[in-house]
């Protein structure tokens, strides 16, 4: 029996696919085995006698489901989780996050005029220095030095 090794492992590579993805008509054995050329082997091709076999479904719609789920907060339950709290959002993070965001805005207090430059500095530092855990109590605070240099302003 002749052999159809040679025509797979070619019409592998001419179809650009592995040699289990190529299916040869079991009927045309005979011609197949002849085949010895990639010519030969293209014409086959074409005339339908050697195949390349359609990719499996691999469907994701049970993982977009999961997904959708979880993005509503499904499944992310205490015995769900593997990493530390710290290793699933480091605290270093949070702590760049906030300072950026108060940085961000004492900059734009500092442009437009609301603060003068001594009191970004101190409040920079101080807003360093972890005194203020968000944009409202800097911003209450920020309220409160302008008024109390507004009041000794006016005592003076």
């Amino acid at each position: 029996m002749p052999s159809v090794k040679l025509a797979k492992r070619l019409a592998a590579s001419i179809l650009k696919c592995g040699q289990n993805a190529v299916y040869l008509d079991p009927s045309e054995h005979s011609e197949i085995s002849v085949a010895n050329s990639r010519q030969s082997v293209r014409k086959l091709i074409k005339s339908k006698i050697i195949l390349k076999r359609t990719q499996t479904v691999h469907s994701r719609a049970r993982a977009n489901l999961w997904n959708a789920a979880k993005a509503k907060g499904r499944h992310m339950g205490h015995g769900k989780r593997k990493g530390s709290a710290n290793a699933r959002l480091p605290v270093k993070v949070l702590w760049m996050r906030r300072m950026r965001v108060l940085r961000r805005m004492l900059k734009k207090y500092r442009e437009s005029k609301k603060i003068d430059k001594h009191l970004y500095h101190e409040l920079y530092m101080q807003v360093k220095g972890n005194r203020y855990k968000t944009k409202r109590v800097l911003m209450e605070h920020i309220h409160f030095s302008k008024a109390e240099l507004k009041r000794e302003k006016e005592l003076a």
